[in-house]
């Protein structure tokens, strides 16, 4: 019988994995990931897991089946690769793939949330602050449609609350 990693083993697993790793303003990119989980913790173990690990295969060596042969449910794997770049496809076309799987959405939606912090993204260059700005606005133009309003409210009140304004704007007639 196969082992299930649990929660805290990904954990562990995602640190290991991104150790020495910083985002774009310099902070340790296992918080990143710890807060996108973070986001998801409503949703189950299996989202957490996929939270922790969604850039893993994109960012280090890891692969889906090296992830799925230690113990990481097959199911998170899945959610993984629906949010994973892959080589040649365009920001947009990637976000419509997302979207066809409801858990992927949800993730994304996590990522996109803490990426567009504006504690974050005040630590960039004005130039790089604005294209991605507009790069997480249009994307959040697809993502939030996917979803089901209290399911975006869960992940944006704890992972980017400073949405929640866009959100309501969002849902005026």
């Amino acid at each position: 019988m196969k082992i299930r990693k649990t929660v805290e083993e990904v954990d562990a697993l995602a640190v290991e994995a991104h150790a020495g790793q910083v985002d774009k303003i310099g902070v340790p990119y296992i918080e990143h990931v710890r807060a996108v989980a973070a986001g998801l913790a409503p949703f189950g173990d299996e989202l957490v897991m996929a939270g922790l690990l969604h850039d893993v295969i994109e960012d280090t060596d890891w692969t889906a089946e090296q992830l799925v042969s230690s113990g990481v449910p097959a199911r998170v794997v899945e959610i993984v690769m629906a949010v994973t770049k892959q080589p040649g496809v365009v920001y947009e076309e990637m976000i419509r793939r997302i979207t066809a799987d409801p858990q992927a959405t949800l993730v994304k939606i996590a990522d996109n949330a803490h990426n567009s912090r504006p504690d974050r993204s005040s630590e960039l260059p004005a130039q790089k602050r604005e294209k991605f700005a507009t790069k997480y606005r249009d994307a959040r133009d697809a993502l939030w449609p996917a979803a089901s309003r209290p399911d975006i409210e869960a992940i944006v009140r704890i992972v980017n609350p400073a949405l929640l304004d866009e959100l309501r704007e969002r849902q005026r007639p």
